[in-house]
């Protein structure tokens, strides 16, 4: 046994692994974005802030976004998911070294005199104290290991998700305020179109009492300023409920979120439209779904290693004695060496059946990191013609909000002055609050891309790569 020990050590340390060596599966998307209809950026890489606060740098949401990553719920699970796996792969490293006690015992007996064989009572008792190293399994297959890469792979996958959640939350905020203000914008504009219509109706209501309007023109005058009512009503209810929505992502009671504009300059950072589509393989959310594959794939290695031989060690060495006195006395060393060889013969399947578990797992694994690649992409094509579509867009609506303007100004102006009628005049003011409410909608659509962008391209590290 001495002879054949450090050989069997050698072979044990030098190893054999029968996992499958890993390849990165192609990314199965075009390497190029489609093109973009009005985007006028060609550019093959893009100058973006990896840091959160040069994105956002207006100081209302850096403290909003702050307090999110500081109090929010989901993202305490999330951390606390990182350090689960981290000890689950802690735990899978250890297996990799002998366990080494200290055991100490006094074990006593007595043996009555009819059953001693002797025909007289026997009593024995016995001290030992040992270093002990119990059932250590030398990897000579590699199985050991597989299972330690696969638990750090799983570690990095949720560690990855963490950071995937991290930058969805800080999307989350600043989308979620672009919200509040927007509706703060169009609450204020009903507000505004509501003491107009009000107006309107007392001024219709006197020229009816000079003979100048009908019934008609003060009913209509009377609907337009109750439907306005209805919007102001219907519009701070939203108001209220995009406020309980920041406050849950922000998870504290008290936050300031008013005062902003959506056409304030500085709200976001300028970010290019050209990207190569190998960004997308610095998303945590992809890094993530390849270390899942990386985990499946060293399974593999450790479910078909169950087939070979396992060797497992165990060992003693200390003192032993009948008397506590002599436990340390000279003569007393004692120790033990098991070597112990197991040899699967049958087992009805199972080995065979878990490595087409591990298999199969595999080809999911695969299977749902190209679903997630292709996702991201998606996502980001989508952004992109978001943000240049959107961008137009604003701008017509912006020129259609100053054409409504000046309308009512002249509509106005002919109907005080009795050339126009009033239901000309109601056109005239439905069209302005209409086209106002939807530029303030389209310039939030606009700001919530850009903020999305920013979490799609993995919070800019993936950009700067």
């Amino acid at each position: 046994m001495r002879k054949t020990l450090p050989l069997v050590l050698a072979l044990a340390l030098a190893g054999c692994s029968f996992t499958p060596d890993y390849q990165r599966p192609e990314a199965p998307v075009p390497v190029a974005w489609p093109p973009t209809v009005g985007a006028g950026d060609t550019a093959t890489s893009a100058v973006m802030p990896t840091d959160w606060r040069a994105f956002f740098p207006d100081p209302r949401l850096q403290t909003l976004i702050a307090a999110a990553l500081e109090h929010n719920r989901d993202l305490r699970i999330a951390v606390g998911r990182v350090n689960e796996a981290r000890a689950l792969a802690g735990i899978a490293r250890a297996d990799r070294l002998p366990t080494v006690d200290l055991p100490a015992q006094r074990a006593a007996s007595l043996t009555p005199a009819d059953l001693s064989g002797t025909g007289r009572q026997l009593s024995s008792q016995r001290y030992d104290i040992n270093l002990a190293v119990a059932a250590f399994e030398l990897d000579f297959w590699g199985r050991v290991k597989s299972l330690d890469d696969a638990g750090r792979a799983n570690f990095l996958a949720s560690d990855y998700a963490r950071q995937a959640f991290r930058l969805s939350l800080i999307a989350d905020v600043a989308n979620a305020w672009f919200s509040l203000l927007e509706l703060g914008e169009r609450l204020e504009l009903a507000q505004a179109t509501l003491k107009s219509r009000e107006e309107t109706r007392t001024l219709v209501g006197r020229r009816r009492d000079v003979g100048l309007a009908g019934d008609l023109d003060y009913l209509q005058a009377d609907g337009a300023y109750q439907n306005a009512r209805a919007e102001v009503a219907s519009l701070a209810r939203s108001h209220a409920a995009a406020e309980n929505a920041l406050r849950l992502l922000v998870g504290s009671a008290a936050f300031a979120a008013e005062g902003g504009k959506l056409a304030q300059p500085g709200l976001i950072a300028e970010v290019a439209a050209g990207l190569p589509s190998e960004v997308l393989l610095g998303r945590p959310d992809v890094m993530a779904a390849e270390q899942k594959l990386i985990a499946a794939n060293a399974n593999i290695g450790a479910a078909r290693a169950a087939f070979l031989p396992k060797i497992v060690l165990t060992a003693a060495l200390g003192t032993a004695s009948h008397g506590l006195s002599g436990l340390f006395g000279a003569g007393s060393g004692a120790w033990n060496f098991v070597p112990a060889l197991r040899l699967p013969l049958f087992d009805s399947g199972r080995s065979s059946d878990n490595v087409d578990l591990a298999t199969a797992r595999k080809t999911i694994a695969v299977a749902e990191y190209e679903k997630t690649i292709q996702q991201a992409f998606r996502e980001i094509a989508d952004l992109l013609s978001a943000r240049a579509q959107l961008g137009e867009q604003l701008q017509a609506q912006e020129a259609g909000v100053a054409a409504q303007n000046q309308r009512l100004r002249i509509v106005d102006a002919r109907y005080r002055a009795g050339v126009s009628s009033h239901l000309e005049l109601l056109d005239a003011q439905r069209e302005q609050f209409a086209a106002q409410q939807s530029a303030l909608a389209v310039r939030r659509q606009l700001l919530s891309a850009s903020a999305s962008f920013y979490k799609a391209l993995g919070g800019g590290d993936a950009a700067s790569r």
